[in-house]
């Protein structure tokens, strides 16, 4: 693969992780439960870990890392949704946005990993990729508690 596909490939992640850490905090200022503020500040924090990590390995192939999300990036995840209906939302509501969101940072991270990597880069990913699983398992059953709480 060559370098400059590498480069795309992480910063294609890196506009999705920033997109996601937008989302959890924009999440986490609405949501009434202290519990799913508290778990929305973590993932955003968890995005915010991720990015850091991927603009190193940008640095590292000799290219530049994205510096953000974007709007277009933002409505590509879903989280515009987020944005133009806040006030409507309830918690599930929340968190229904918040799982749409990880259902598409899951296809990302799947994409960047169908790649032919280099090791280091693949290890990387695929470990963050756990997490995204991880963070998609904890909000669908987050939601489907607050669902039947209701």
């Amino acid at each position: 693969m060559e370098r400059d596909d590498i480069i795309d490939v992480l910063n294609d992640l890196i506009e999705n992780s920033r997109d996601g850490q937008y989302g959890f905090n924009t999440c986490a200022e609405h949501v009434k439960s202290p519990e799913l503020r508290d778990i929305f500040l973590a993932r955003a924090t968890a995005c915010q870990t991720a990015v850091s990590e991927l603009q190193v390995l940008v640095s590292e192939c000799g290219g530049t890392p994205d510096d953000g999300g974007t709007i277009s990036g933002a409505m590509h995840r879903g989280w515009v949704a987020v944005r133009g209906t806040l006030s409507g939302y309830t918690d599930v509501g929340m968190l229904e946005e918040c799982e749409r969101g990880e259902d598409v940072a899951k296809a990302r991270y799947e994409k960047a990993l169908s790649r032919p990597l280099p090791e280091p880069i693949r290890a990387v990913i695929e470990r963050q990729y756990q997490g995204v699983l991880r963070n998609h398992e904890q909000v669908k059953l987050l939601r489907e508690r607050y669902r039947t709480a209701v």
